[in-house]
């Protein structure tokens, strides 16, 4: 069967979703699909210049462009070249938005802000991946300065633990060995259901229904948000991977008040020190914005050294990206350059905490899901490859001890 050709900017849950909107669309003739991301201009931007591409490289495509931030601007994506229609958050999940006459029916997207729930979607394969992402949660009902998010995704709302449980069978089913709970506020998950339970209840519960699931990994989580179920798992369950990463975005904790975040340093930083207390391996990672409006060098000092301080081997810098619509965007603004200055400085001290972390797993064994015939990553996270002329097969795990490292990761062996 016939399957259209996706293009993926941004979020785990647009990845996850891309695969939805694969199999809906399956059978349809010279489409294109696009699903955009509106965290920041850049990724508008790649998005934009993507379509262009597509339209001069195949003019007769009809394009099909949705995701964040076709859904908070339609009009300016559907004027694009090449685009026939335009369709919003809630709607590319729909099957019925993916037939050969849906096409020619005009834009397709509803009010966001007016959902209540998610449909739950079962998808059978991840395209060239041996980790697969279920969807938990969608939406977000927060408000930080910086994000336009919410007015892409509308308010936060949860999958339900059953199909939850389905999606997860399908997927071990199909051959994969590590699924990732993804969506836009997960540690928001089950405020919306009856008895409000929390993230580290489906989790518990997801690994006791399903005994042949053999790794359970979270995408990013709010630092203050970390329930005691997590936690629990984290230190006894070793089908749940040690790894956390965390929507810190700042190290100051003025720049954290004037981003609206509910965590403060100290809130981070017991966080990082309580999961180090029960797993000395453990990954952690963080996103973090560089150049926040009214950031000086002081304040941009305290991010800094904080995560100097933390030694965060996973570190996911932004320049600040300004989001019209948002309170930041009316915040005085720190020049783009020095923005772009500081995410260098940012990502620089992350790649020194991060070879300083893979040189504390050399001389442990670990379990590696290979992803190519010749790398993959640990349970925490790491990037381990074979030493030359070794190979195993792809979506196996595979028992390995780390033999050295460097920048890039670990070199490690068969066991």
């Amino acid at each position: 069967m016939t399957k259209p050709d996706i293009m993926t900017f941004g979020c785990r849950l647009n990845t996850y979703e891309s695969e939805v909107m694969r199999g809906h669309a399956a059978g349809l003739e010279n489409v294109i699909i696009v699903n955009t991301c509106a965290v920041t201009g850049e990724a508008e931007r790649q998005a934009r210049q993507a379509i262009r591409r597509a339209h001069r490289e195949r003019p007769e495509a009809r394009i099909v462009v949705t995701g964040c931030a076709a859904q908070i601007d339609p009009d300016r994506w559907g004027a694009l070249p090449g685009v026939v229609r335009v369709v919003g958050n809630e709607d590319k999940l729909r099957a019925e938005s993916w037939t050969a006459s849906a096409l020619g029916s005009g834009d397709a997207v509803s009010d966001i802000m007016a959902a209540r729930e998610t449909v739950p979607q079962l998808v059978t394969e991840f395209a060239g991946r041996t980790r697969a992402f279920v969807q938990v949660q969608q939406g977000c009902d927060h408000r930080c300065t910086f994000c336009i998010i919410p007015f892409g995704r509308g308010p936060s709302r949860s999958v339900p633990v059953g199909a939850v449980v389905e999606q997860v069978r399908t997927l071990l089913a199909g051959g994969y060995r590590e699924i990732v709970l993804t969506g836009v506020d997960i540690t928001s998950w089950g405020s919306d259901l009856p008895g409000e339970p929390r993230l580290g209840q489906l989790c518990r519960r997801l690994l006791a229904l399903v005994p042949d699931l053999e790794r359970l990994r979270l995408s990013s989580v709010d630092p203050v948000e970390i329930d005691e179920d997590i936690w629990r798992l984290l230190e006894s369950e070793p089908r749940f991977m040690p790894y956390l990463h965390l929507s810190l975005q700042a190290g100051s904790d003025m720049i954290l008040k004037r981003m609206k975040r509910r965590h403060l340093t100290s809130d981070a930083r017991d966080v990082i020190l309580r999961a180090r207390g029960l797993r000395s391996d453990i990954g952690i990672g963080a996103d973090v914005i560089a150049g926040f409006p009214t950031e000086d060098d002081g304040l941009f000092s305290e991010t800094l050294d904080f995560v100097t301080e933390m030694r965060l081997p996973y570190l996911h810098v932004f320049p600040y990206s300004v989001r019209p619509g948002t309170p930041a965007a009316r915040m005085p603004a720190v020049p783009v350059a020095e923005r772009k200055r500081r995410a260098a400085c940012l990502r620089q001290a992350g790649d020194v905490a991060a070879r300083g972390y893979y040189e504390t797993l050399v001389g442990r064994e670990m379990d590696v899901l290979m992803e190519t015939s010749v790398s993959g990553h640990s349970e925490t996270f790491a990037p381990v490859r074979l030493p030359e002329g070794g190979v195993a097969e792809a979506g196996r795990i595979v028992r390995m001890r780390a033999v050295s490292a460097d920048a890039g990761g670990l070199t490690a062996e068969r066991v």
